[in-house]
């Protein structure tokens, strides 16, 4: 929050700067890329801009690096997962989503942590409310009740031509009670190519703060590729889409709302490619935390 004091004789006071968790599971192949781990990499490019502070943590600290200190302290929480998702624990991605919903924390999920409890947590959430409000439209004042569907496991591919995930299905219990189905949302895409070709990103909303200081187009030099359907639900805000020399495109800025607080998906990476020394990935990671941090 912005605070600002306009007393005779005072000077403006300084904006409060936003607090930003830095989390990453620190897995030995982001050496291939970067001298530090790619946390702390994001953190010292960072660490200039007065309007952010930071704490890095990861996986292998106290409580998972999500104590209440850490989370009551948090504006914002950075997420990097790739390699260790089923290691963080249901009730910390539950806690974090419950903090999101309150509004008293935001989520920046990075390329692989599209399958981050955390993320998933998130997105069922989400699926579950767009659900309840579908079947409302559609229950002509009668009784609704909700089942969900999960996948069969945890990070699985779906194939194409597959049924896009969340999807809705209900039914007549009785001419008075409807049952609707929710089947939540895979959190994934059918294809992925990690040989670093580099990608394009079109900016499809240039005045979102997002956006800032960035140009219309601008490419990602190395990165893994991902193509869509991508199976969550439909987002608030599509900020970007990238796009490969084959013909693969995805949406790779994605905003929901999550209760009170907000969810951002930022695409481009992989630990091996050098993705987060690039100017333009730290300027949108900058311009996220600061427009969640402080509801500009």
């Amino acid at each position: 929050m912005l605070l600002v004091c306009f007393l005779s004789g005072l000077s403006p006071a300084v904006a409060e700067p936003v607090h930003v968790l830095v989390w990453d599971e620190r897995q030995p192949r982001q050496s291939e890329a970067y001298d530090d781990f790619l946390g702390n990499e994001i953190v010292a490019r960072l660490t200039g801009d007065e309007r952010l502070v930071f704490r890095s943590v990861s996986l292998d600290d106290p409580e998972q690096g999500l104590s209440a200190g850490n989370l009551e302290w948090a504006d914002v929480i950075l997420w990097w997962g790739h390699v260790r998702h089923s290691e963080v624990s249901h009730e910390n991605a539950k806690l974090i989503v419950q903090y999101v919903r309150r509004g008293d924390l935001d989520l920046v999920a990075l390329h692989s942590a599209h399958w981050a409890r955390p993320f998933v947590e998130a997105m069922n959430w989400r699926s579950i409310e767009d659900g309840r409000r579908h079947f409302a439209a559609h229950a002509e004042g009668n009784e609704v009740t909700i089942e969900t569907i999960a996948p069969p496991r945890e990070r699985t591919v779906p194939i194409h031509g597959s049924l896009l995930t969340p999807a809705y299905f209900g039914y007549k219990k009785n001419p008075k009670a409807f049952h609707g189905l929710v089947h939540l949302p895979w959190c994934c895409f059918p294809d992925y190519r990690p040989d670093g070709e580099p990608s394009t990103i079109k900016v499809m909303l240039p005045e979102h703060p997002v956006a800032r200081g960035l140009p219309s187009s601008f490419k990602v030099r190395e990165t893994e590729m991902y193509n869509e359907p991508f199976h969550v639900p439909e987002p608030d805000e599509v900020i970007f889409e990238e796009t490969w020399e084959l013909g693969e495109r995805f949406r790779s800025g994605l905003v929901w709302n999550i209760g009170r607080g907000k969810v951002f998906y930022f695409r481009p990476g992989h630990e091996t490619y050098p993705v987060y020394k690039q100017t333009e990935m730290i300027k949108v990671i900058e311009n996220a935390c600061i427009w969640l941090g402080t509801n500009d």
